[in-house]
């Protein structure tokens, strides 16, 4: 039976979060494949994952949001195949940023301007959709680091914005 691995998180700040993977067995290792879950805004999960090459590992992972619970999932890949997932859950510290205020307004029947309020110096991430469960499953997006966006839609469609 392969055990799952063992995920030990080394420390964590406001934006990131460091983590060790070991397994505790003899059986060979060749790499680990991580998933680190987060929820935005209760509409959309999002997920970053981490293909790690090797048997012990120490990984940190940046660009994170302050006061924002994570969850971190883990198998080894072994030579007798892949490990079952083990799991750790943290929240960041610090003090999550306000929410931005975001406008929208049509420019023409293809094209709407975003504009939104929030910290300078931060990624904004965009999302549109043509409905609330499109919106959570598979809106269309993309991020700027700025405070506005000119974003491309269908014409004769009403569309759902979330920054």
């Amino acid at each position: 039976v392969i055990p799952p691995p063992v995920i030990h998180i080394e420390s964590y700040s406001e934006d990131s979060i460091s983590f060790s993977l070991k397994m505790s067995t003899n059986i060979k290792v060749s790499g680990y494949v991580v998933n680190i879950y987060w929820t935005f805004d209760t509409h959309r999960q999002e997920k970053r994952t981490l293909v790690i090459e090797g048997e012990k590992s120490i990984q940190k992972v940046a660009n994170l949001t302050a006061h924002t619970p994570y969850e971190i999932s883990a198998w080894a890949k072994t030579e007798l195949g892949d490990s079952p997932l083990s799991f750790v859950h943290v929240v960041t510290s610090g003090t999550r940023p306000v929410s931005p205020s975001l406008k929208a307004k049509a420019i023409n029947q293809t094209a709407v301007e975003c504009s939104w309020t929030g910290p300078r110096n931060v990624v904004y991430g965009i999302f549109y959709a043509t409905s609330f469960l499109e919106l959570y499953r598979s809106p269309h997006n993309s991020t700027t680091s700025a405070h506005n966006a000119t974003v491309l839609v269908q014409r004769d469609q009403q569309y759902l914005f979330l920054v």
